[in-house]
């Protein structure tokens, strides 16, 4: 029976569901009448408002609360079942991890979403609108995190053992805002109202020194033992999320770590009347973190992205020690008990803190230490790009990390020996090799710390996989070919379509039933239906549903007026050079002139939709986003093509408003530069929801070409081949503009002011940069882009063919699901096996 406050908060009468709820049944039960009851209990007693007072927000934190009550349950069976079974774990390192909004996704993997629609129908409250009230954890910064969030989501669905490790920002990556066309970055306040989904461990928490000096000291052995007495010591201190699997009871962990003082308040400072520091070591201590990739322009950002780094390495490492201290396993059982996936060169230190911890600390022989490191880690590469492969200056790291440098050090003594041993005479190669880098000052390379240090390296990508053995890591694939495979992406099913696109997952279970969730390859049934009438109508319907949903959202976000019924050609992602969002701008410019020039010109009404971040030092990227709105600003003011062209640009991309943009695309721009791209993630996410490719063979693009068909993908451009030979013989993008009169007029147009009221300055870097420099090759691949955008048009025109090269793009994505790439990872590099957790 309801207690009698329960009655009094809820404001309805004891009716027959009401008396079958138990204490147990709101803890636990996935009935509505529970969850009803839950929701009430949790506003009551944990966020303390009456339901008369209460507003959307404080029903939203009420759900969230009863629904990781659901979890928890779930989250200590799965530990208990670990630590009863002594499985193995993956250990996830990351600097980022883009989850997304907790709650939608939670009640779609626990299949109670029509249930706390109706639990909150009974109290008056509309499960939408209170799903709109969670602020996203800005945790990532696009891809990478992503990509993180839905490999967790994964090892979960699959029943794999696993932790998800990495840093608990306060303030997440940044807010973006348009402000006359530019890009204003604002600080993300993520945790200004709390997170109800995580659970702060106080008692889980662990030292992290930094700076000092090492001393050398025999032990009680008499064997040359190394101390490290560091300047500054601060404390990562544990807060858990529980990351809830699809459909089975299977909850893994996400540990992310936040920096606290040792101590944190100087009594004797404040007695003196120092006030300020008598807290002073709080602030320095939690600065570490504090934001997420601080800007890394001036050398203070540098020095604070490699404590970060070191800070969650460590306290995950750390963390592993006493997880197998707890099971009282020896630690020269670390490589059968965990698996530590490097995600990027972020957590490559690891490598290096791993050795200092079992020599130093556990005080293993440096050959035993070096075997268990090297068969715990492995090295997934993201990127192809020099610039994003992390080096550090060697004074800055000498003076973080003492120790490290000498533990490197002594790892690239033995390493080049064995280079050395397999390559005699060949000093340029032990150069490349080296772990410390001489050109332009010493540098510690990060990529090639990870690589010597990991039993297993891998690509993302088919193509990315082959050009990373022929290029960045060449040296190393040739020295230890076993070690490296291919991985490629993937994203989860659950959120970027049964969550995001309620309408197709409805139409796909009941022409396919549920399994394909987790068997994607059942989306291949799909083929048989694409040419039929009735399916292609419901599926247009659908199409069109999502469309008027980001027409809205556009609307209200921009006032920008859109219609449905238009193509929708979408490019959403980090806003960088080499992704060439001045490819499509320069598309779109071609188009206005056509029409400008030629009112009767017959083309099929388009909009243009753009959204991402760049990075905040970022020059040409910022001028990218400048561009597009200048561009839209014109176009869309102007009567001669407004009707058949608009352009709008969403402020603040993330994956709650992904939500709306993967759902409702059209066409897919995936433009960047064939080489450059190392898989891409939204490629997929398009995909998967129907939308149409055109791109060029880059990164997953050629996977994704290859299970779609040629017949189904718009390709263009110069392949990673042809992009070398190019740059090989010498680029002179100044001669494609000399042979395109058309081109010529574009550039023209935009570094004369047209676009930015008469003036010339504002976007002659850019024009300037493509003339006399073009390092992604824009001008060379723009004929190309434009002539396969008029086979875009005339595809679009035929609506039964359109449609069903769509329903071919979601049959044939099963391939690009996360469980797959898991799957691929557990079999070949991780060694893992799935468990089973009772209920």
């Amino acid at each position: 029976m309801k207690s009698k406050i329960s009655q009094e908060i809820s404001g309805v009468g004891e009716d027959k569901a009401a008396l079958s709820v138990t204490a147990s049944d709101v803890r636990l039960g996935m009935q509505a009448s529970a969850l009803t009851q839950a929701v009430l209990d949790h506003l009551h007693y944990s966020v303390g408002r009456l339901p008369s007072v209460a507003a959307t927000h404080d029903y939203y934190r009420a759900l969230a609360l009863a629904i990781r009550d659901r979890m928890q349950h779930r989250w200590i069976n799965t530990a208990q079942t670990y630590f009863d079974l002594n499985r193995k774990i993956v250990c996830y390192l990351s600097a980022e991890f883009l989850m997304g909004p907790h709650l939608g996704n939670n009640l779609v993997n626990l299949h109670i979403e029509q249930e706390a629609r109706n639990a909150l129908a009974a109290i008056g409250q509309d499960l939408d609108a209170i799903l709109t009230c969670e602020a996203e954890p800005g945790l990532g910064n696009g891809g990478l995190g992503r990509l993180a969030a839905c490999y967790l989501d994964s090892l979960a669905t699959l029943q794999c053992p696993a932790i998800g490790y990495g840093i608990r920002y306060e303030f997440g990556i940044f807010e973006q805002e348009i402000r006359d066309g530019w890009q204003a970055e604002i600080t993300d306040k993520w945790l200004r109202r709390g997170n109800p989904w995580e659970i702060a461990k106080p008692d889980v928490c662990y030292y992290v020194n930094w700076g000092g000096h090492t001393e050398y000291y025999p032990d009680e052995a008499g064997c040359q033992r190394v101390r490290w007495v560091p300047h500054r010591v601060v404390r990562g201190v544990a807060h858990d999320t529980p990351i809830q699997g699809y459909g089975v009871n299977t909850c893994n962990t996400l540990r992310l770590w936040s920096a606290e003082a040792v101590e944190s308040f100087d009594f004797q400072a404040f007695n003196v009347g120092d006030y300020y520091e008598a807290v002073n070591e709080k602030l320095i201590s939690e600065t570490v973190t504090k934001v997420l990739y601080p800007n890394d322009e001036p050398a203070s950002g540098k020095r604070l992205r490699l404590a970060q780094q070191y800070f969650f390495v460590t306290c995950s490492l750390q963390d592993m020690l006493h997880l197998l201290d707890l099971i009282n396993a020896p630690v020269e059982s670390f490589a059968e008990r965990f698996a530590v996936q490097l995600n990027d060169t972020h957590p490559s230190i690891g490598v290096a803190e791993l050795m200092r911890l079992l020599v130093d600390e556990r005080r293993l022989d440096w050959d035993v230490a070096w075997a268990i490191t090297v068969a715990s880690f492995g090295y997934t590469n993201h990127t192809l790009l020099p610039e994003a492969l992390e080096t550090w200056p060697l004074p800055m790291f000498a003076e973080l990390l003492p120790r490290h440098l000498e533990i490197i050090y002594e790892i690239n003594r033995r390493f080049l020996d064995e280079v050395r041993s397999r390559f005699p005479g060949d000093e340029a190669r032990l150069a490349r090799m080296s772990l410390i880098g001489e050109e332009g000052g010493k540098r510690v390379r990060m990529a090639h710390l990870a690589a010597v240090g990991s039993h297993a390296i891998n690509g993302v990508a088919a193509l990315h996989t082959e050009l990373l053995q022929a290029s960045v890591l060449k040296d190393f694939h040739e020295l230890w070919p076993e070690r490296f495979s291919n991985k490629t992406n993937g994203v989860t099913p659950r959120r970027f379509l049964a969550l995001s696109n309620p309408g197709l997952r409805e139409l796909l279970d009941g022409t396919l039933g549920q399994q394909w969730l987790t068997e994607p390859s059942l989306l291949r049934k799909l083929d048989a239906h694409a040419d039929k009438d009735a399916f292609q109508h419901d599926w247009r319907a659908i199409k069109l549903g999502n469309k008027q949903r980001l027409s809205s959202y556009i609307r209200a976000q921009t006032g920008i007026e859109i219609d449905p019924d238009w193509l929708f050609d979408v490019q959403v992602k980090r806003i960088h050079e080499y992704k060439r969002q001045h490819l499509n701008v320069l598309h779109i410019v071609t188009m206005y002139r056509r029409l400008k020039e030629n009112p009767t010109l017959v083309l099929p009404p388009r909009a243009f939709i753009f959204g991402g971040k760049a990075a905040p030092g970022y020059f040409m990227a910022k001028r990218i986003i400048k561009l597009i709105n200048a561009v839209a600003e014109t176009i869309n003011a102007d009567p001669d093509v407004n009707t058949r062209m608009k352009v709008a640009f969403i402020p603040n991309f993330n994956v709650q408003n992904a939500h709306l943009i993967y759902p409702a695309a059209d066409l897919s721009e995936q433009i960047s530069t064939a080489g450059k791209e190392a898989s891409g993630t939204g490629n997929m996410k398009f995909m998967l929801n129907g939308a149409l490719t055109i791109g060029t063979l880059d990164g997953a693009n050629v996977e994704i070409r290859e299970e779609v068909g040629a017949d189904n993908f718009f390709l263009f451009g110069l392949s990673a081949a042809e992009v070398e030979s190019v740059k090989r013989t010498g680029y002179r993008p100044h001669d494609y503009v000399a042979g395109n009169d058309e081109l010529r007029a574009v550039l023209e147009l935009i570094g004369t002011g047209h676009f930015s009221q008469g003036d010339a300055e504002v976007f002659r870097p850019l024009v300037d940069n493509l003339m006399h420099d073009d390092p992604f090759l824009v001008l060379a691949d723009y004929a190309a882009y434009i002539a396969c955008q008029e086979q875009v048009n005339s595809a679009w025109q035929d609506v039964p063919n359109w449609t069903r090269m769509s329903i071919l793009n979601t049959a044939r994505s099963g391939k690009f699901s996360s469980d797959r790439a898991i799957t691929e990872y557990c079999e070949d590099i991780w060694n893992i096996r799935p468990v089973t957790v009772k209920a």
